[in-house]
């Protein structure tokens, strides 16, 4: 008899964590298990990726909001909601104002699950193995009945501030954790230790071929190919994690430096008017590109010369490894889980995470060709390839 497993998410809008969702679910085998899939908001360009395995199960009306505006949750009748969303963004906005956090905004996360709990409806059917792809995970440890109850985590917890009070009681609620990478989980137990022996490592799941099939799907047409200019590409959120205000200013320094290059950002995120100010500050609008949203990011990455990866933290990029995939000379910062990623000077270049460390290692690259031609001939004879790690967790759902 197959066993009868859940998956659940927000909904599948452009993200890395959305990606490695698709590439999970298109690689189980549905001949030995019965996979239930509920997100809680069926949107997202993603959607029409999904593979045909999975059960999509109906949106829970109450879950529909977790991304809504708080005005929107009260027109749509979700008064308790409505006000459980504004205490907590009030909490966990003092909270991160008296601890002093960069970036508050786990927390509010945080407390609006916490406080919203006691008005969410749990999931009327049972299962042997629940999983929480996306954090947190209070829906599977509360309002889910299953056998065993496992939650993902794809963030590096030395660079976020969360209630750890709260945070305990989420995780303590499951039975497995699962990292996406070696760094994210030694970071994850350097901050909640006593979870040491139920935790354990899966990669995000990548097929090459999916990716070079992808990147041949597609003509950028926003990006100005000049054999003459350098063509610099970064892909991700629009968020302070990524560091894309660093890539801007380290764009404005390489054109002083005399280096001809062109900028292309595709993503979307909350300080898109922000770097479009900083942007027209700093008089790069010929050369520094907002692109937006693409469901299909591999063209851009086949056209560009280097890939850049400015971010503060990671918990794994997906994005860099696509690069990597498709040939591509890297530069990363140096972020606590960057040797998960790649070697230094071997498949990718890998620099400080300041502007001049930034700009460093685009010099490098655009100014020793044998270094540049040794990166991609590096890259291109590797297997990025690690299908096999559905095995993994195969080998947790049978223990």
């Amino acid at each position: 008899m197959k066993k009868k497993i859940l998956i659940t998410s927000f909904d599948l809008a452009i993200g890395g964590v959305e990606r490695s969702l698709i590439g999970l679910l298109s690689h189980i085998d549905y001949s030995r298990y019965d996979v239930d899939l509920l997100l809680f908001k069926h949107e997202g360009e993603f959607l029409p990726l999904l593979p045909p395995g999975p059960n999509l199960l109906p949106e829970l009306p109450p879950y529909t909001t977790f991304r809504m505006p708080i005005g929107q949750i009260a027109k749509e009748g979700f008064y308790p909601l409505a006000i459980s969303r504004t205490m907590a963004k009030y909490m966990g906005s003092l909270h991160g104002k008296i601890k002093k956090v960069e970036e508050p905004g786990y927390l509010v996360i945080q407390y609006g699950w916490e406080m919203s709990n006691r008005f969410l409806p749990k999931l009327n059917k049972e299962y042997d193995v629940a999983i929480g792809f996306l954090w947190p995970h209070h829906f599977i440890g509360e309002k889910v009945k299953a056998k065993m109850k496992i939650g993902w985590i794809h963030t590096d917890y030395s660079n976020i501030y969360l209630n750890k009070k709260v945070e305990v009681k989420m995780w303590g609620k499951l039975d497995k954790i699962v990292a996406v990478s070696e760094e994210c989980s030694n970071t994850f137990l350097t901050i909640l230790p006593d979870f040491k022996q139920k935790t354990m490592v899966i990669e995000n799941i990548l097929s090459p071929d999916f990716v070079r099939k992808q990147a041949n799907n597609g003509i950028p047409i926003e990006m100005k190919k000049d054999q003459d200019k350098t063509i610099l590409l970064t892909v991700g959120r629009l968020s302070h994690a990524k560091g894309i205000d660093n890539a801007i200013r380290a764009c404005k320094e390489l054109l002083k430096e005399g280096f001809d290059v062109e900028w292309y950002v595709v993503g979307y995120g909350p300080l898109e008017d922000e770097l479009r100010n900083l942007i027209h500050q700093l008089e790069l609008k010929d050369r520094f590109f907002l692109l937006g949203k693409k469901t299909n990011p591999y063209p851009y990455i086949k056209e560009c010369d280097i890939y850049v990866q400015p971010s503060r933290y990671e918990g794994k990029a997906v994005t860099i490894r696509e690069a990597q995939i498709l040939g591509k000379p890297v530069v990363i910062t140096n972020f606590p889980t960057a040797n998960s990623q790649a070697r230094d000077g071997i498949d990718a270049l890998i620099t400080s995470q300041d502007v001049e460390g930034i700009v460093k290692g685009v010099r490098k690259i655009i100014e020793n060709g044998e270094l540049k031609n040794e990166l991609i001939t590096n890259v291109r004879s590797m297997d990025y390839g690690n299908e096999n790690e559905i095995e993994k967790l195969y080998s947790l759902i049978e223990s």
